[in-house]
């Protein structure tokens, strides 16, 4: 635990907060339904990605012995995560988007505008905390690599069950199927990313699945 107090750990968390905020900004200001203000809801993400950060910047690198950010990504990496990127975003599309889209149309971007803002969310806060920080926290727990990928890809199962529990409707037994293969799959791939590329990798996988929304957008106008 002391490893959270170290200055340097606490200056890279409160900068990599602040990024991620910044990004969170123009999702939580498109938002129609926050109970509080947007920048009651601003100093909430930086307070808790403080934390988040914290957890990746002490414990990743000590645990895993992989760089937390690295702009030398091996080619095998690399491609492995761009070809199954665009492969994930076109079986979305064909599979799962159609179905989705009439069902919880507020989880897809009407313009570009809205997609940025999804977009930026996602790859600020959403990758912080299904992956990053509950895969550093586990890595400090267990000390091993397997028990921290898997309860990592199990924690990712269980936001998504919550969530799926809150909504109006339950989600077809063939979907929810569909689904649940899609984000354990995601969670496995992400974890192995973050370890062979660091952030970036990953950041770079959801990009490319998150711009199939910006492909139907520019068919659609």
């Amino acid at each position: 635990m002391r490893a959270l107090g170290q200055p340097e750990v606490i200056k890279s968390a409160t900068l990599a907060a602040l990024f991620t905020s910044v990004a969170c900004y123009p999702r939580l200001a498109l938002a129609t339904q926050l109970r509080y203000p947007t920048w009651y809801m601003e100093a909430l993400v930086f307070l808790g990605c403080t934390v988040l950060w914290a957890f990746v910047f002490a414990w990743h690198t000590k645990y895993s012995r992989r760089p937390v950010f690295t702009l030398k990504v091996a080619p095998g990496p690399w491609t492995l995560a761009t070809g199954l990127g665009i492969l994930t975003a076109v079986l979305l599309q064909l599979l799962l988007d159609p179905a989705l889209r009439i069902r919880t149309p507020e989880d897809y971007p009407a313009n570009v505008t809205q997609w940025v803002a999804m977009m930026l969310f996602s790859l600020g806060f959403t990758q912080l905390f299904l992956v990053f920080a509950p895969f550093a926290w586990l890595l400090r727990l267990f000390q091993r690599t397997e028990p921290a990928v898997l309860l990592t890809v199990l924690f990712g199962l269980f936001v998504f069950t919550v969530k799926n529990r809150g909504a109006p409707e339950p989600i077809p037994p063939q979907m929810l199927v569909g689904l649940l293969v899609f984000r354990v799959a995601a969670g496995f791939l992400s974890v192995y990313f973050f370890l062979r590329g660091g952030v970036l990798l990953v950041w770079w996988w959801a990009l490319l699945i998150h711009s199939r929304h910006l492909f139907r957008l520019a068919l659609t106008t």
